[in-house]
């Protein structure tokens, strides 16, 4: 009765100045798993923005009983998703990824030589691309056990499946990243 309100509960009931502190908490975590999903460093910065501010206009709905940072990362895979859509349709008219070209990169350093970058690039774009097309399904639950190093109980809770389907997901993800990585190096070479 007279225990101090967590944080969390605190920003549920609309303080600003908790929901801050919280977002101050989870924003680097937060930022790798969205940029790693979107594949770019301005558009991730754009998503996170949209992930924090959802989360505030959604704060009635926050249950403080469960974890923050797995409510907070359910609505930033959602942000995720929602971006993937609305690229894809901007695919057509603007490119696939041509924000890191060659010669951008090629700035007068002590770095390997073009060659190593060019075969680096090439590599980390193949990466980007099958990361890209893999299903959201699949996409989801590889980062958040990869990336985030979340389990797989963890990974269930924040997309509402079983721990199984979220081992299955992780497994089918790998073997499609592991195809599509194999045919990129066969046929880019």
């Amino acid at each position: 009765m007279g225990a101090e309100q967590s944080i969390e509960a605190r920003a549920a009931t609309g303080d600003r100045a908790a929901f801050t502190a919280l977002m101050a908490a989870t924003k680097a975590d937060l930022y790798r798993f969205v940029r790693r999903y979107v594949g770019d460093e301005s558009e991730a910065h754009d998503v996170l923005q949209e992930s924090y501010a959802s989360a505030w206009l959604a704060l009635r709905r926050y249950d403080p009983a469960r974890p923050f940072d797995v409510w907070l990362r359910s609505i930033a895979l959602n942000k995720c998703r929602d971006w993937g859509r609305r690229r894809a349709v901007r695919r057509v008219v603007r490119g696939v990824m041509g924000l890191e070209a060659p010669e951008a990169a090629a700035v007068g350093d002590d770095a390997p030589s073009p060659e190593t970058r060019l075969d680096d690039q090439r590599r980390a774009e193949a990466l980007q691309r099958a990361l890209r097309d893999l299903p959201d399904a699949l996409k989801g639950p590889l980062l958040l056990a990869t990336l985030e190093g979340r389990s797989h109980a963890e990974i269930a809770s924040i997309l509402g499946i079983t721990p199984k389907a979220v081992e299955t997901r992780v497994a089918r993800a790998r073997k499609t990243l592991t195809a599509a990585l194999g045919q990129a190096s066969g046929g880019d070479a």
